[in-house]
């Protein structure tokens, strides 16, 4: 820190012994030139209207954003309303859905219950059915019992009839029919 202290000391005792003369032109110092120049600039822009210029191009920047502004506006408000048309239409597609499956269950229910009646008549069907079979069967059975009955009934009769009657027997039968006669 010394040392930089020092430097500065140094360079200041250096500046201050060589004075030299500044340039001049026309009798005139560099700033005061700078300053002519800088008027002179001013001058010439205000002359071509450079000011007005750039107030026309700042102008019409502004009015291009504000007319990307009016139609990011309309943009905004068509989203919003096409957002809210698929919202309104989901929505109505939810309520179809749900009325479509109550209808199903409904459509379900009714086949389930046409179903079982139907079944309750098939199966009365069935049994009246397997009834008749049966009292047929029964019938054929007993006819079947019946006729094994004739059948043994008239073998035992003639047996009967072999063994006890011989001619006289029908003799005295045959006698006894003219007689009734």
């Amino acid at each position: 820190m010394a040392d930089a202290a020092s430097l500065i000391l140094l360079a200041a005792g250096a500046a201050a012994h060589h004075e030299a003369a500044e340039p001049s032109a026309l009798g005139l110092a560099p700033g005061a030139w700078v300053a002519l120049s800088m008027a002179v600039l001013v001058v010439i822009a205000i002359a071509v209207k450079v000011p007005a210029m750039l107030t026309g191009m700042l102008d019409s920047g502004i009015s291009d954003i504000k007319r990307q502004l009016d139609e990011a506006k309309v943009l905004r408000a068509e989203a919003e309303a096409l957002r809210q048309e698929y919202a309104t239409k989901i929505a109505n597609a939810e309520k179809d859905a749900a009325a479509m499956l109550a209808h199903a269950k409904g459509e379900a229910e009714a086949i389930v219950a046409k179903a079982e009646a139907d079944t309750t008549i098939v199966i009365a069907r069935r049994e009246q059915m397997a009834n008749d079979k049966i009292g047929a069967a029964e019938r054929t059975a007993v006819a079947e019992l019946r006729a094994k009955a004739a059948d043994a009934a008239t073998t035992a009769a003639r047996g009967l009839i072999a063994a006890k009657h011989g001619a006289s027997a029908d003799k005295d039968l045959i006698d006894q029919a003219i007689a009734s006669l």
